[in-house]
């Protein structure tokens, strides 16, 4: 990769290996420079091992890893006691208490010690806290008495108020809520210092001056943020394509060429045996015609095998640039959802939304109003609790993939796992789609426990899309959580195919605005449901 100025965070032929021998990445040579800068790659390219080895969390096997400062990490999941306060997940519980032991009278040096230069600490967060819906009021709250995002936002305006010099955040907006994710949209754009983020949120990494990618084993720095990166991807691509194909072209001619050319050279072949079998020449003269084809034969033969390689290892390399990620494409059996066809109310406290026919409708609205328990009210068909929304199923034939993908037998394989959602369904029919979701091989056949993760996720994918007979309704809760770019693209191309209803929860609206939706519906904490915008 080229390196970007002012590097903030230098890697020198970086290697890891684990305990058990295997690599986790190798001779990963780059830099990171100040600023914002996204990290993308597919889910296994080593993005969260990249930034515990940058943490100083893991130690390099091979190689060096320099950094202009010390370095704050957050990991994608906060493991947090529940009697831990918001001023100890900020990081400065031990110099807020020094300033109110010293408030209260006691000149211990001690507590001058704590503070430091810090006097201000407690307006300094209450300002920030201000930036993500809390206050100095919160200080003293225990993190269980406020939300998972909440929590997440505090962790990260915690390490915002230490102004370390680099800073490395792993996925921060998973299981965030759209208000949230606005918030820490407004954090990053003013952060100071050296910020990486690994993300897959499309949304957060528009505000990012560099993309760097994890892929092949490679790091790479483009300037500018995700979008301008993917349209240069796809350019490279395009181009790599090309390349690839006119390569392909100059092997096939090379090797039509050479064909050519033997033809040629056994017509003369022919010719000067019947020329000495006819002694039309002295023999000396017929011997030296012979040598002298042999020799060039020998010198055909010798240019055109250097220049059917030459040709191939041009092949080789343009094919080396082409990229073998893939797209789904499905042809799903017809559900025979009628445009007329009822398939589910949602019954809020002021309001029944009538989902019909092959409608697509988001559901949205902050973490902890309930949108999760009224997708699972309508799965499980049970009544609704009172002041809060409610929801029936009017279809007997749905498909319900939940956020936590523990609805598959690990011990079985990904074909035993769809099988069981179509028994009636022959097992090579079923391998063929498989492969359609871009499950082929031997990895049908492995313990799911085996799987990646988005192998996992398409195996769950598959068990609703093929079912037999098909899902009327598809209903989905925060299905691009845990997922790479990759992955989002697959599961995207997936739900373009169905032809049911369609009703998903999640806060990512660059996902949801690429499922061509026909309403989006807003819960409220009161268990009101009203169209949104």
């Amino acid at each position: 990769m080229s390196l970007t100025k002012n590097a903030s965070i230098t890697l020198s032929d970086v290697g890891l290996r684990w305990p058990d021998g295997s690599t986790a990445l190798s001779g990963l040579s780059g830099s990171f420079g100040t600023g914002r800068t996204g990290l993308v790659g597919a889910n296994g390219a080593g993005k969260s091992t990249l930034l515990r080895l940058i943490a100083g969390i893991l130690t390099p096997t091979t190689g060096r890893i320099t950094t202009t400062g010390d370095v704050a990490y957050l990991p994608q999941t906060l493991t947090l006691r529940h009697e831990t306060t918001v001023a100890e997940l900020l990081g400065i519980a031990e110099t807020l208490a020094a300033l109110r032991a010293i408030e209260a009278g006691n000149v211990d040096v001690r507590h001058f010690d704590a503070i430091g230069d810090d006097w201000d600490i407690e307006t300094r967060a209450d300002e920030a806290l201000r930036e993500v819906g809390l206050s100095a009021a919160d200080l003293d709250r225990r993190v269980d008495e406020v939300s998972g995002g909440e929590a997440m936002l505090v962790a990260i305006t915690g390490l915002r108020l230490r102004r370390t010099p680099i800073t490395l955040l792993d996925e921060p907006t998973n299981n965030l809520d759209r208000g949230a994710r606005t918030r820490l949209t407004g954090l990053v754009t003013t952060w100071p210092g050296a910020l990486v983020i690994v993300s897959h949120d499309t949304s957060l990494l528009e505000h990012m001056d560099d993309t760097a990618e994890l892929h092949g084993g490679r790091l790479t720095v483009f300037g500018g943020p995700y979008s301008a990166w993917r349209e240069n991807l796809e350019r490279e691509q395009s181009a790599a394509a090309q390349a690839a194909r006119t390569a392909e072209q100059a092997v096939k001619v090379e090797k039509r060429q050479r064909i050519e050319a033997e033809t040629k050279l056994a017509r003369k072949a022919r010719t000067a045996k019947t020329n000495r079998e006819n002694r039309r020449a002295p023999k000396i003269v017929l011997n030296q015609w012979r040598s002298d084809g042999e020799v060039t034969a020998g010198r055909m033969r010798t240019e055109a095998a250097a220049r059917i390689a030459s040709a191939q290892e041009a092949l080789d390399a343009a094919e080396a640039r082409v990229r073998d990620d893939e797209h789904i494409h499905l042809e799903l059996p017809d559900p025979g959802v009628s445009r007329g066809r009822r398939i589910a109310e949602l019954r809020g406290t002021d309001r029944t939304y009538v989902l019909q026919g092959p409608e697509r409708v988001a559901l949205v609205g902050p973490n902890g109003v309930g949108k999760t328990t009224l997708l699972e009210d309508l799965i499980l068909r049970r009544p609704a609790r009172p002041g809060a929304a409610g929801a029936a199923l009017l279809t007997d034939r749905v498909g319900y993939l939940p956020q936590r993908l523990d609805d598959l037998n690990e011990d079985a394989s990904a074909l035993e796992n769809v099988r069981a959602a179509a028994p009636e369904v022959a097992p090579g029919i079923i391998r063929n789609r498989l492969a359609r979701l871009l499950l082929r091989g031997d990895s049908v056949h492995r313990p799911v426990r085996t799987l990646s993760g988005g192998e996992r996720f398409r195996v769950s994918l598959a068990r609703l899309l093929f079912a037999e007979p098909p899902a009327q309704l598809l209903v989905l809760d925060e299905p691009t959580n845990n997922l790479d770019i990759q992955s989002v693209d697959q599961l995207v191309d997936a739900l373009r195919s169905y032809h049911g209803a369609l009703l998903i929860v999640s806060h990512d609206d660059a996902f949801l605005a690429r499922l061509d939706l026909d309403t989006v519906l807003a819960l409220d904490a009161d268990g009101g449901i009203r169209p949104e915008g």
